[in-house]
């Protein structure tokens, strides 16, 4: 699918959002660079992916500020490609995106990775909108209040 240029403006975040991690292949590269990837070469080999399709999809997120490419860290002449606080802010996106996956995606017993708490090895609890004092909110809770013409 040909990517297309962005839309002028777009009131709605969703919107926003989707206009650069709304492809396979980004979410993927951020999920990856979340797993400690940082060179071209082992997003290639973890992805499987074409590297014209890679390098344009590095080149958006750099662009939009999800990454940075700084030198290598081991002073070779190679650029790494590392998470930017606003890429790090991906993180509960990408929890969310794994979470209703194993939900909805998976057979009961059928094996998957786990994201687990680095400190005690557990799985995470599943993450869920909520209000201010903690009580779950479903679809029919919310509402989006749009700007007025």
């Amino acid at each position: 699918m040909p990517r297309t240029k962005k839309p002028p403006y777009q009131a709605c975040p969703v919107a926003r959002a989707a206009d650069i991690m709304a492809d396979r292949w980004s979410v993927l590269i951020v999920r990856d660079a979340f797993d400690g990837l940082r060179r071209f070469g082992e997003f290639q080999k973890s992805l499987s992916i074409a590297r014209n399709i890679l390098a344009d999809r590095l080149h958006t997120l750099v662009e939009a500020g999800i990454l940075s490419m700084e030198p290598a860290s081991d002073g070779s002449a190679y650029q790494d490609y590392v998470l930017t606080a606003k890429g790090e802010a991906l993180f509960p996106v990408v929890v969310s995106f794994r979470q209703w996956a194993e939900q909805h995606l998976f057979q009961p017993g059928e094996p998957h990775s786990v994201l687990v708490e680095s400190k005690t090895g557990r799985p995470i609890r599943k993450m869920a909108p909520s209000t201010r004092d903690g009580r779950v909110l479903g679809p029919q809770d919310a509402f989006v209040r749009k700007l007025q013409s």
